[in-house]
């Protein structure tokens, strides 16, 4: 390959690329303003807007030479081998809340999701990892249903809230 071509590069058009893919597949999104003012395209429009510059700077940064350095964290390990079985266990949580959310709805799913992530990567306290998950899974819920007009799916517990 040639020289110019570095991992950096690469990191940085993928950016570029999901940027558009979001910005592109907004624009399919078509509902009405809330309550607020905000409809649920300007959130996805925000992110995929800041990845798109963000790639284009991080494109010409390594076109002109810059590039990523090494990690310096007092508390990494950069010699440490990957921990496989987190990155396993994250995947399939994440996968499962896919396969599951029309099923178990939004609240359920989120609040199982937020619960089996924490637990994955390493909380201690399981009934407060339990409750916060709870609160994020109805809280996120309320937030776009109630608040951004966006459905999502309510499972066993549509019409409850």
């Amino acid at each position: 390959m040639a020289r110019w071509w570095r991992p950096e590069l690469g990191l940085a058009v993928v950016v570029l690329g999901l940027g558009v893919f979001v910005l592109v597949g907004t624009l399919d999104v078509a509902a009405a303003a809330s309550q607020l003012g905000i409809g649920p395209r300007f959130f996805p429009m925000l992110v995929g807007g800041a990845m798109v510059l963000v790639g284009l700077f991080y494109v010409i940064d390594v076109l002109r030479g810059g590039h990523g350095d090494p990690e310096e964290s007092e508390d990494v390990d950069a010699d440490a081998p990957a921990d496989w079985r987190s990155v396993g266990l994250v995947s399939g949580i994440f996968l499962a809340f896919a396969a599951l959310l029309n099923v178990l709805g939004w609240i359920i799913g989120a609040s199982l999701l937020f619960f089996g992530l924490s637990v994955a990567l390493g909380a201690e306290h399981k009934v407060r990892a339990a409750v916060v998950a709870a609160v994020m899974g109805i809280a996120t819920y309320l937030l776009f249903v109630k608040g951004l007009g966006v459905t999502l799916p309510g499972g066993p517990l549509q019409g409850v809230i």
